[in-house]
């Protein structure tokens, strides 16, 4: 008797083991592929198309990666932030959103900032939102847009740069400035300096600032014009009363 219980009791699990286990696989095959979470903690998402494209990552610092160039991760020479990176339908970065800020053991702010950028293709940054706060008080905030060179990035040397001596990243650096691509030319500024004046500048192709538009912290305006020394060959100042 005890034998016979035994055996059909095993093979009631047996049915009743595969009866659960196909009304999941049919409620997974019918479901949408969904989850909902009310809060979730995590280090690092990875945002994918269906194809494994990498188009968005979240992480901390430590997760954080490199210069990820058409799917190859290259070791960034100075990157060490949380935040968002995007990349485009290649998978190669083309922008970001980093953020960060701490105090030193007696209680003094050591470096805070704030960083949205996009990038051109197969280049660094050309418009920038950027806001940043220097241990000794100065806080500077604005928005940048440059030029950059058609050349793409050497990403395979700024990879290099992450492991290199002193001596090998100098030669490195005079090798990437020396090749081209790596120059940045600015042409508008618009944001707050570090004196806490109010400021637009201009500048032609070549980087070269030609107009400042000044509102200093104590009310003083000023538009000028500058030569090609960056001096001024014009000021206009508010009309006098």
């Amino acid at each position: 008797m005890g034998a016979r219980l035994n055996r059909l009791l095993l093979g009631y699990s047996v049915v009743m083991t595969t009866a659960v286990a196909g009304l999941f696989a049919t409620q997974a095959i019918s479901q949408p592929d969904k989850a909902v979470f009310g809060e979730i903690d995590v280090q690092r998402i990875n945002l994918r198309e269906a194809d494994g494209t990498l188009r968005m990552v979240i992480s901390n610092t430590d997760r954080m990666p490199g210069i990820i160039h058409k799917g190859v991760n290259h070791p960034h020479p100075n990157r060490r932030t949380a935040g968002i990176l995007f990349f485009n339908e290649e998978g190669t970065e083309n922008g970001g959103l980093t953020f960060g800020g701490r105090r030193d053991a007696q209680g003094r702010v050591i470096g805070s900032s704030g960083h949205l950028s996009f990038d051109q293709f197969e280049q660094d940054q050309v418009v920038v939102l950027n806001q940043s706060e220097s241990p000794d008080g100065t806080k500077r905030g604005g928005l940048t847009i440059s030029d950059r060179p058609d050349k793409p990035l050497p990403f395979d040397a700024f990879g290099k740069m992450a492991t290199a001596t002193p001596a090998e990243r100098e030669a490195l650096t005079k090798e990437l400035i020396a090749s081209g691509a790596v120059d940045v030319k600015q042409r508008v500024f618009v944001g707050k300096t570090g004196d806490r004046s109010s400021a637009v500048m201009l500048s032609d192709a070549a980087g070269k600032p030609r107009i400042l538009m000044l509102v200093k912290a104590d009310g003083a305006a000023e538009i000028q014009f500058l030569g090609d020394d960056g001096k001024p060959v014009k000021t206009i100042g508010p009309a006098a009363g």
